[in-house]
């Protein structure tokens, strides 16, 4: 357990030609770890569609088949965006034409094999629906092994002997699992001689896509470090895990974490501002590797350590939010009967709605739902026909979360409704679970940012220990 397995996100990939002198060659050893990454910056959107505004991709336009040529078109602005990509961060040209050559291969490639999908499917016999999960899974891939093969040039060329690990499954035969994928990959590789670069992506029989869709590379890179026995996990990211986002409450404001727990990391997965996929923690924590978050550009400060230990004293660690949908659904009968909940919960999950939290009463169920009001009229619908009777609603708010892996004894609900009243705003909701690691507030959608602002002003203490960030 002498070595390291680390992960690199798209937005620091398109910078890392920045990261060799500090990150890659800075160590007297650059050897001992194990470097998971990305696609660089944009090209996972590109391949399958975007992230936040939902424009479509390659994927989405193959699926969709709006167009004859749409997808080959999308496949080609793929391959575009992959070669200046590289170009700006190889210095040689020899390398640059070396990635050229690799991702006119793999594109190549996936368009003959998309080709030949349509080309079968043409035949009543065969339904392409029942080869989107395939076709997703294969496009994925393809931004992971392009950027581990030019992270691999540049190494290379730095001196390094670094080793191309590609996990995409590429004209394989046989259909591994992922236990089998990483075992067989590692098999010959001596972390102390040699840098393995390995694709985020790694086809299995489980489908990571099906299963975790764009928290795939996460999840392999938490596997890796449970198989090879890591000392540790890193995760470097553009920041460093903050108190709050310093574009709501200021730079000089913001205080980085410097250690917290897996518990306060599902809190934030649950706030939709992952420190590390769910999934992926769990393996982690199940395995005993610790987990380290740290900022890319700052190599000299050692990040935020996340581990199984219970704070040393109570402490608010962080305050953040997100935009919900209140769905409530109030039924005057509802009270003493049971069967509400469960037939609710079926709906959401029917739909595939994330619940964030939820409250009751007598007859009143209120879910806070990461969701959009085009989902939830379908989801009204249904519950109506469930319950004819029953007042349905959805509501646009957000709630904002006071987290920290012990919050007793600090009166966070009552500092937290005076802080927002302090601040002209109102609380439409708040609840506090006896675990006290979160407290939640209800606000309305314009009250969020000053809301954060006044809790993070109120209650964390800056003089617990926690460190500025840089």
């Amino acid at each position: 357990m002498s070595h390291t397995v680390e992960k690199i996100g798209g937005t620091s990939m398109s910078r890392v030609n920045e990261l060799m002198d500090t990150l890659f060659l800075g160590p007297k050893d650059p050897y001992g770890r194990i470097f998971v990454v990305s696609a660089f910056g944009g090209i996972t959107n590109l391949l399958l569609e975007h992230k936040k505004t939902g424009e479509p991709g390659v994927y989405a336009l193959f699926a969709n088949n709006d167009s004859e040529h749409g997808w080959h078109d999308g496949l080609d602005r793929v391959a575009q965006a992959m070669k200046e990509a590289h170009a700006a961060v190889l210095d040689h040209r020899a390398d640059v034409r070396v990635a050229d050559e690799f991702v006119h291969d793999r594109v190549h490639g996936v368009r003959n094999c998309l080709i030949d999908l349509q080309r079968l499917c043409s035949y009543s016999h065969f339904q392409l629906s029942e080869h989107l999960a395939q076709t997703r899974e294969l496009l994925s891939g393809l931004g992971e092994t392009h950027s581990a093969f030019v992270t691999s040039l540049l190494l290379q060329r730095a001196g390094v002997d670094a080793r191309f690990v590609d996990l995409s499954g590429w004209r394989d035969e046989g259909d591994l699992s992922l236990h089998d994928r990483i075992t067989t990959a590692f098999q010959d590789i001596d972390p102390s001689a040699e840098l393995p670069i390995v694709t985020g992506y790694a086809q299995c029989a489980e489908g990571l896509m099906s299963r975790y869709d764009r928290g795939y590379s996460e999840v392999t890179f938490s596997r890796i470090a449970a198989l090879t026995g890591a000392r540790e996990a890193i995760i470097h990211k553009e920041f460093h895990l903050s108190s709050a986002d310093p574009k709501i409450v200021g730079e000089d404001a913001v205080r980085k974490l410097g250690r917290t727990n897996f518990d306060v990391a599902d809190q934030l997965s649950n706030m939709g501002m992952e420190a590390i996929h769910p999934k992926a923690a769990k393996t982690l924590r199940q395995s005993g590797v610790p987990l380290r978050v740290t900022n890319a550009f700052d190599p000299q400060d050692p990040g935020t350590l996340i581990d199984d230990q219970p704070a040393d004293q109570p402490a608010v660690e962080m305050v953040t939010g997100l935009d919900i949908i209140a769905l409530e659904v109030f039924e005057q009968d509802m009270v003493g009967v049971k069967g509400y909940d469960a037939a609710i919960l079926d709906v959401l999950t029917r739909h595939k709605v994330r619940i964030v939290s939820k409250v009751s009463n007598a007859n009143t169920i209120t879910h806070y739902l990461d969701s959009s009001l085009k989902v939830m009229r379908r989801v009204e619908n249904d519950i109506s026909a469930l319950y004819p009777a029953a007042m349905i609603s959805s509501r646009t708010l957000s709630l904002a979360s006071v987290i920290g892996r012990d919050l007793n004894g600090l009166s966070v609900l009552t500092r937290g409704l005076t802080a927002i009243a302090s601040a002209g705003l109102e609380a439409l909701g708040a609840t506090q679970g006896p675990r006290n690691v979160d407290v939640q507030f209800i606000l309305e959608r314009d009250d969020l940012q000053p809301t954060i602002k006044a809790l993070h002003d109120a209650l964390i203490d800056t003089s617990v220990g926690l460190q500025k960030a840089a």
